[in-house]
C-alpha cells in the first residue's frame, strides 16, 4: 500500500509542477490544445505512459481541453508520491501552453 503525502509535502511537490493544483484529495491540471485531435493525441500518450507504470489518472476531455486528476486508490484515494511522479511524466508529454 502507498503512503499518503501530507498537505505540506503536496504543496512542496507542486512547486515543481506548473499549473497543477491540490483540492479534494487529488492533484489536477487542465491542458489546452489547438483542437480536438491534439487533445485526443495527448490523451492516448498519457494512457500509454499510465499503463507502463500501472498508475491511471482520471481524464476528462471537452473538445480542446483535457483535465487530468490523480490520486492513489490503494492509499484511500489520497495523493502519494506515485501521483507526483505521474504528474511529472505527464508534463514531459505535454507540448502546448499549459493553463
Amino acid at each position: 500500500m502507498s503512503t499518503p503525502l501530507n498537505e505540506n509535502q503536496i504543496s512542496q511537490a507542486l512547486t515543481e509542477l506548473s499549473g497543477w493544483s491540490y483540492d479534494d484529495s487529488k492533484i489536477s491540471k487542465k491542458f489546452h490544445f489547438k483542437h480536438f485531435k491534439e487533445a485526443v493525441s495527448f490523451i492516448v500518450r498519457v494512457a500509454f505512459e499510465a499503463e507502463s507504470v500501472n498508475h491511471h489518472p482520471t481524464i476528462k476531455n471537452t473538445y480542446d481541453i483535457v483535465k487530468i486528476s490523480l490520486n492513489t486508490h490503494d492509499a484511500g484515494k489520497k495523493v502519494t508520491e506515485k501521483d507526483i511522479d505521474m504528474a511529472k511524466r505527464i508534463e514531459h508529454l505535454a507540448w502546448t501552453d499549459k493553463a
